[in-house]
């Protein structure tokens, strides 16, 4: 061979590497977005891609928590062990890979994104702060789903859930209609609607906190996971060229950016917020659907079975008082029969003492 043709052997095998490396980052465009941190929750700046099943896993430790497998991932930097923030925020954007917010704290790629719940880390915040009602919000506006634990029942019973709820809650007054430059986006188109429906849902979550700012001063750390399909329903109606599309897209930046600022000031500079967009997941979701306003404990969602929490910080107590209330009526029982067994009626019972001083009288 050659050296010309050596030569270009070798340029086209660098156009073909440079193309698969291409390719291979257009399939992996997937990404996690750290929007907020306090100085104590310390992300490293890099390109480690995460998995998305590790995302609860990386919550937990977050927020001081500890997880069953160690998180070999070096993004996260260990932390001090007496400092958590007090609420983390997580957003999960479907219908899109990434989203332009240039004042985030780190951005990493997401590798297998796969369908993730943050059940495990309300448990675990349900279990060790069930005193202290920590505020635990899991929302999907498209889905209706709504799940409320702690304090989140009495802060947000006025938050708009429903779909018709939320499109009625756009006509009122402070709506997000007012102050959103929607371009090509309509007021009266279903996918359109819907995606209005979400940011409106985002502004009245920033609302509801700042009418109840107390919730940062408790000692109990608050957890809020959020699903956004809006982006998703404009792709599949309009296709990711349109300018719908990338009004929406634009528009969504914005609000999430200025609502981890939001919530990052309301609870002290103490918040961690991150947003997971997805342009598709890998596999379907089944979840086991919840009432509107359901306030039940959640179950055990490491467990196959179903089971319950072991047992709360009042069973000792409750367990002490049904065991010696048992023992104390099976005592009771035993003497009572005991005594009516070797009873002698004629001597032991009035009534036949009566009954024998009336015969001898006769």
């Amino acid at each position: 061979m050659s050296l010309t043709n050596c030569r270009r052997m070798e340029a086209v095998l660098s156009v073909a590497f440079a193309l698969c490396f291409f390719i291979t980052s257009g399939v992996h465009a997937d990404s996690l977005t750290v929007l907020q941190s306090p100085d104590f929750v310390s992300f490293q700046k890099g390109d480690w891609p995460i998995s998305g099943e590790k995302i609860p896993d990386l919550v937990a430790l977050t927020m001081g928590f500890s997880v069953k497998e160690d998180l070999a991932w070096p993004g996260l930097k260990a932390g001090p062990l007496f400092q958590r923030p007090r609420a983390n925020v997580l957003v999960v954007v479907r219908g899109v890979d990434s989203l332009d917010m240039p004042n985030s704290v780190a951005s990493y790629p997401l590798e297998n994104p796969v369908p993730f719940t943050l059940d495990s880390v309300a448990e675990t915040v349900h279990s060790l702060f069930a005193e202290d009602t920590p505020v635990v919000l899991q929302l999907a506006p498209s889905e209706e789903r709504l799940y409320m634990l702690g304090k989140a029942n009495a802060v947000f019973e006025d938050l708009p859930v429903t779909l018709q709820q939320i499109r009625a809650r756009l006509s009122q007054d402070g709506s997000v209609l007012a102050s959103l430059p929607l371009n090509s986006l309509s007021r009266n188109a279903e996918a359109d609607l819907l995606f209005l429906s979400e940011v409106q849902v985002l502004h009245d979550i920033t609302a509801l906190l700042q009418r109840h700012k107390h919730l940062a001063k408790d000692h109990s750390p608050d957890l809020y996971s959020l699903e956004l399909s809006g982006l998703e329903e404009l792709s599949r109606v309009y296709g990711q060229d349109s300018p719908q599309y990338r009004d929406a897209t634009a528009i969504l930046a914005t609000v999430l950016q200025k609502f981890g600022e939001d919530v990052y000031g309301l609870y002290g500079n103490s918040t961690v917020v991150e947003v997971v967009t997805v342009k598709t997941f890998q596999a379907p979701l089944t979840r086991k659907s919840r009432s509107i306003l359901e306030s039940k404990q959640i179950s055990n969602p490491g467990s196959p079975y179903n089971l319950a929490y072991k047992y709360n910080f009042q069973y000792a107590v409750i367990f002490n008082i049904v065991l010696w209330l048992m023992i104390a009526l099976a005592l009771a029982v035993i003497v009572t029969s005991y005594n009516l067994w070797n009873m002698d009626p004629g001597y032991d019972s009035i009534i036949y003492r009566m009954t024998n001083q009336k015969i001898r009288m006769d």
